[in-house]
C-alpha cells in the first residue's frame, strides 16, 4: 500500500520509540488518585515486560488480546505492549454483560484475555467462571474451551491468584525468558499497515462488527488529532473517558504519545477526581463528552478548584450546546477546545474544528477534514456527489478508513465502496469552506451520554424473553444523557408483563446503558401503506408518553 504525502509510515511501537528517545524523562503516564508515575523511559520498560512475558507464553503475531478493563495503568502499556510483537488489542466495553462478552469473544476468535475482579455490579471473574468452567479444572495455557475453542490464556489484572487465570507478576517474571534479539527480531517483521486494534461497534443488524485498525489508521489519526490542539512535550492531557472507546485510545493515548505529552488517566469518570487532576497536575487539556463537562460545571465543588492551566481539549460523542460550550471556554479556560466527529471505521476522526475557530463554529459544525482526509456529500440514492450548501450522506476516504469487519465480508463491501469511500450513513451539509454541519445520523441509532446505540441489537435480544410478540426500540429525549432508551411492546395474547419484569430480564445479560428507561405496552404500531413500521411516529409519541416519567 502507498503512503500518502505527509502521512507517518510508522508502528504504535516506533511512535514509542520516537517519544522515549526524544523525552526519556518527561512523565507518561500518571495516575493522581494513586500517585503513580511513569516517565516516558519507565512506562518503555513496562511495555517491553509485558511484550516480552506474552511472548514467553506463546503469543503469536496476529492473536488477538482482549482487555476487559476499566482504565488501569496496565491498559495503556497492553495497548503498546502488543503493538509492539504484532498482536491485536481488542477492546472491551466494561459494561458488558455475559451475553455480549459470549459474543465477542466468539465473534472474534479471542485467544487471549485480560480482565480485572469487577466493575460496579458486574463480577467479571464470575461472569467469565460461567462462560469457561473449564478454567477450574484445566492447567493453564493447555485450556480447551468448548464454547471458545480459540481462547487459550486469560490474565488476571492484578496481584491476586485465579484458578486458571495467569496474574500480572507471573507474566512480568516471565519477560526474562525472551532475550532482546528473539524480541527485535519479533517487532522487525510488524508492517505499519497490519491489524493493530479491534473494537467492535454495533449495527443496524442487531449484531456487533469487529472494526480492524491498522497501526497506519490510529498512528496517524492520533498524530493530527493532537496537531489540532497544539499538543507538545509539556501538555498534560486529562484523560477520564473510557480505554475501550477509540475516544480514549486513539483521540487521547496516541494524541499525546504522538506529540510526547502526559497523560492524566483517570480509572473511571468522577468530576471531582476530574477537577483535582487538572488542577493538581496543571493540565492544559480536558477530554469528555458533553454529559461530562455539564456535569462537572454544575457540580457544587467546581469553585473551589483552579483550572487555570487548561486551555485546549476535546469534546466530542454528541452535539454541545452553545451555552454548555461557552460555560467550558469561560469558567473551564478552555479557549482553544476542539470538536471531533468520526466514527470507529474511520479510525475514528474524520473531521475537527481549529484553534482559533469561532464559537459559532465549534456548536454549529464539527469541523474541517484532517489532513490526509477526504470528505464529500453525496445523494443517499444514486451515490453522485453533492455540492457545497447541500444535505446528503457523509462520505470520507483517507488513511484513516478501516481494513474492514472481521469476519464480515459483505458488511464491509456495504460500508466501504469500490472507490475506497466510507459510508457513514450520516446525514451532513459541507460549507464552501468545507466545514462539516452534521444533520442527522442513522435515522433509528440512539446516542445516550456519548454512547451510540443501536435499536436493532436491544430488538433482537428482547425478542427472546418469553411473552413478547414483538418491540421496537426508540430514542427519548433526555435533558442528562442527550437520549435515552425506550421501548414499545406488543405482548402475546394472553400474556400479562410490567416495565419491571422486562427490565430485569435485561440486568447482567446487557450493558446497563442499553436497558430501556422507558416501556410501554401497546396493542399495535403506525404501519406504513407497505407495512412497515413509521418509528419516526412512536419517537414523536415518546415525547409525551414518557414526558412524566
Amino acid at each position: 500500500m502507498q503512503d500518502i504525502k505527509g502521512l507517518r509510515h510508522r508502528t504504535l511501537g516506533q511512535i514509542l520509540d520516537d517519544a522515549i528517545e526524544a523525552y526519556p524523562d518527561n512523565e507518561a503516564v500518571v495516575y493522581v488518585d494513586r500517585d503513580f508515575r511513569l516517565t516516558y523511559r519507565q512506562f518503555g520498560d513496562m511495555v517491553d515486560q509485558l511484550a516480552k512475558g506474552l511472548m514467553a507464553l506463546g503469543v503469536q503475531k496476529g492473536e488477538k488480546v482482549a482487555v476487559w478493563s476499566t482504565n488501569i495503568p496496565y491498559w495503556v502499556a497492553l495497548q503498546f505492549a502488543t503493538a509492539r510483537i504484532g498482536a491485536v488489542l481488542l477492546t472491551v466495553n466494561t459494561n458488558y454483560k455475559r451475553d455480549e462478552l459470549a459474543y465477542l469473544l466468539r465473534q472474534s476468535e479471542t485467544e487471549n484475555l485480560f480482565l480485572i475482579e469487577q466493575y460496579q455490579d458486574t463480577d467479571f471473574l464470575q461472569v467469565l467462571y460461567d462462560l469457561v468452567p473449564e478454567l477450574k479444572s484445566q492447567e493453564r495455557g493447555h485450556l480447551n474451551s468448548t464454547a471458545f475453542p480459540h481462547l487459550k490464556r486469560v490474565f488476571f489484572l492484578g496481584h491476586e491468584k485465579h484458578r486458571g487465570l495467569y496474574a500480572i507478576p507471573e507474566l512480568l517474571s516471565l519477560s526474562a525468558m525472551i532475550d532482546d534479539s528473539a524480541y527485535q527480531n519479533r517487532q522487525s517483521q510488524i508492517d505499519p499497515h497490519d491489524v493493530v486494534n479491534m473494537q467492535y461497534t454495533s449495527g443496524t443488524t442487531g449484531f456487533p462488527k469487529g472494526v480492524m485498525l491498522t497501526h497506519y489508521n490510529i498512528g496517524n489519526n492520533g498524530y493530527y488529532i493532537g496537531e489540532n490542539q497544539n499538543f507538545g512535550p509539556k501538555d498534560r492531557v486529562c484523560l477520564p473517558v473510557p480505554l475501550f472507546h477509540c475516544f480514549g485510545c486513539v483521540l487521547g493515548v496516541m494524541a499525546a504519545i504522538c506529540h510526547s505529552s502526559t497523560l492524566v488517566i483517570l480509572e473511571t469518570f468522577d468530576p471531582v477526581q476530574v477537577m483535582a487532576s487538572a488542577e493538581q497536575e496543571a493540565c492544559t487539556a480536558l477530554y469528555g463528552v458533553p454529559t461530562m463537562f455539564i456535569t462537572i460545571l454544575d457540580h457544587k465543588l467546581f469553585h473551589k478548584f483552579n483550572f487555570s492551566s487548561l486551555r485546549t481539549g476535546i469534546m466530542a460523542g454528541s452535539p454541545c450546546p452553545i451555552q454548555v460550550m461557552r460555560q467550558v471556554m469561560d469558567n473551564l479556560n478552555m479557549k482553544d477546545i476542539t470538536i471531533c466527529y468520526g466514527l470507529t471505521e474511520a479510525s475514528p476522526v474524520i473531521t475537527q474544528t481549529r484553534i482559533g475557530d469561532d464559537i459559532e463554529l465549534r456548536v454549529k459544525t464539527v469541523g474541517q477534514a484532517l489532513p490526509g482526509v477526504e470528505v464529500r456529500i453525496t445523494d443517499p440514492e444514486t451515490g453522485d456527489e453533492l455540492p457545497a450548501g447541500c444535505q446528503g450522506e457523509v462520505c470520507c476516504r483517507g488513511y484513516n478508513v478501516m481494513k474492514g469487519y472481521y469476519h464480515m465480508p459483505e458488511a464491509t463491501a456495504r460500508a466501504i465502496d469500490p472507490e475506497g469511500w466510507l459510508h457513514t450513513g450520516d446525514l451532513g451539509v459541507l460549507d464552501a469552506n468545507g466545514y462539516l454541519s452534521i444533520t442527522g445520523r442513522h435515522k433509528d441509532m440512539i446516542i445516550r451520554g456519548g454512547e451510540n446505540i443501536y435499536p436493532r441489537e436491544i430488538e433482537e435480544f428482547l425478542f427472546k424473553m418469553d411473552g413478547i410478540l414483538d418491540v421496537q426500540v426508540v430514542g427519548v429525549p433526555s435533558r442528562k444523557y442527550g437520549e435515552e432508551v425506550g421501548a414499545f411492546i406488543i405482548l402475546k395474547k394472553g400474556c400479562n408483563l410490567q416495565a419491571s419484569d422486562v427490565q430485569d430480564f435485561c440486568k447482567g445479560r446487557i450493558s446497563r446503558y442499553k436497558i430501556p428507561k422507558h416501556i410501554a405496552f401497546v396493542d399495535a404500531y403506525p404501519m406504513t401503506a407497505s407495512g412497515k413500521v413509521q418509528k419516526y411516529i412512536l419517537r414523536e409519541r415518546s415525547v409525551t408518553e414518557f414526558a412524566s416519567i
